[in-house]
């Protein structure tokens, strides 16, 4: 399940690429399958692990071109192990929301992009955001939980004072917010109460054979009450 366009990020064969968060892998692992040069970056040595693995089942079965290479790095969002201008693309998904110092984080995000390079991130959307926190102390009081909700405009603003060009946005995932609103308003942990079952078997349904009435939905629902917002950057070449 994506959330970042990469034809929109501009992202072809042989790109030096940055997914920081990477989480599970997502997004690392599709952009490996696209032909790219991808370093898998986070805190959580078991998670990143865990990427390692795919990736290697992945080159193993060859679903990945020629020239493509992925490696996974632990490390700190606030000091980036990498050199100014490192990678032609950068990827932060549903990362931001989760640091204090954000700021501080994307100004090295911006850092190791090089001039010309683009940059896609993603976070939870304002308004979906707010029904959650409105539901449940326990959706965002947990440890590594998010630490706030960004508007458009604030999230804009601070990755320009980055010193990045704003190309434009995008919402993503509209069928996944009602979940969450369920989840939510019934309890975060009850993932046997009926209504967040059976939602959530639509939810793997639509993920697994996507089919083409979920299809719909998502393209209307995402503009209206898509759970993510997803931002497109690109990096002054005069930097």
């Amino acid at each position: 399940m994506l959330t970042v366009n990469f034809d929109r990020l501009g992202l072809t064969a042989g790109d030096r690429v940055l997914d920081m968060g990477c989480g599970a892998g997502r997004h690392a692992f599709e952009m490996y399958r696209r032909g790219g040069v991808v370093v898998a970056f986070d805190m959580d040595a078991q998670e990143l692990a865990d990427v390692q693995q795919v990736f290697t089942l992945m080159r193993d079965a060859l679903e990945v071109p020629a020239g493509a290479i992925a490696t996974i790095q632990q490390g700190d969002a606030m000091e980036l192990p990498f050199d100014d201008g490192e990678f032609d693309r950068v990827v932060a998904a549903e990362v931001l929301e989760h640091i204090p110092h954000d700021v501080d984080a994307i100004r090295e995000l911006v850092r190791v992009l090089r001039p010309g390079g683009t940059m896609a991130v993603s976070v939870p959307r304002w308004f979906p955001e707010v029904i959650n926190w409105r539901l449940s102390d326990e959706y965002h009081e947990v440890e590594g939980g998010h630490v706030r909700i960004y508007t458009d405009t604030e999230l804009i603003g601070k990755l320009r004072a980055a010193g990045l060009t704003y190309e434009g946005r995008s919402y993503a995932h509209g069928l996944h917010s009602p979940y969450w609103w369920i989840k939510c308003a019934v309890g975060v942990k009850k993932d046997d109460h009926l209504l967040a079952r059976t939602y959530h078997r639509m939810l793997v349904w639509e993920i697994v054979h996507q089919p083409r009435i979920l299809r719909f939905a998502g393209r209307i629902l995402d503009p209206l009450i898509g759970k993510s917002l997803v931002l497109y950057f690109r990096k002054p070449v005069s930097q």
